[in-house]
């Protein structure tokens, strides 16, 4: 299980020629990352006179930011679940079109789920910008540029597999979702990490 292994252990195997884990698992990991960092800034920010009046919505951001981690662990290893009977399907007879297309859907369907779960963080990382421990702003820069990686990674991983599919009209579905979601997420965290920036060079 990813979440079970050292970092240096992942990162073996994601430099290794085995299909997995590859960029999905590789973009969960990042989307981990920062809900790691936004929860570091919550925890810097908790407790202090200063924060007292929006103490208790961090808190309930720290809480979503946990449960959006836990996301991103069981995403990266459902990542590899889907990808690994797909790379078994392409040595199969060319009859098999409908394991395939099913392969190739489900192997879409998790790097949009990075994304979705991606998305969610971004609003918690623009609420601790604005409302965090100063001391701890440019963590919350660093967390969002580990979610708007998860963005740009995922999203390469749903077109590489809906290019594939033969049943086009469920393609471009999935692709116009993945499409909503890079243009949306992207542009929202731009616009945390450029208020970070800002802030740092006053």
């Amino acid at each position: 299980m990813i979440k079970e292994q050292v970092i240096e252990g992942f990162v073996e195997e994601l430099s290794s020629k085995k299909p997995v884990p590859g960029g999905g698992g590789a973009s969960a990991m990042a989307g981990a990352l920062g809900t790691a960092l936004g929860l570091m800034v919550g925890n810097l920010t908790v407790g202090k006179k200063r924060y007292a009046a929006v103490e208790a919505e961090v808190y309930e951001r720290m809480t979503e930011l946990t449960e959006l981690q836990k996301e991103m662990f069981i995403l990266a290893d459902e990542d590899t679940r889907v990808f690994a009977p797909l790379a078994a399907a392409y040595s199969l007879p060319s009859g098999t079109e409908a394991v395939m297309e099913e392969n190739l859907r489900a192997a879409s369907l998790v790097p949009l789920q990075i994304m979705e779960a991606a998305e969610k963080c971004i609003s918690h990382l623009e609420f601790l910008e604005a409302n965090g421990s100063v001391m701890a702003v440019s963590d919350v820069g660093v967390a969002v540029q580990f979610i708007r990686t998860a963005l740009t990674g995922a999203v390469m991983n749903v077109y590489i597999n809906t290019k594939s599919m033969k049943q086009r009209d469920e393609a471009k579905k999935i692709n116009q979702k993945a499409e909503k979601l890079l243009e949306e997420g992207t542009k929202r965290a731009d616009l945390v990490y450029e208020k970070v920036l800002s802030r740092l060079k006053k």
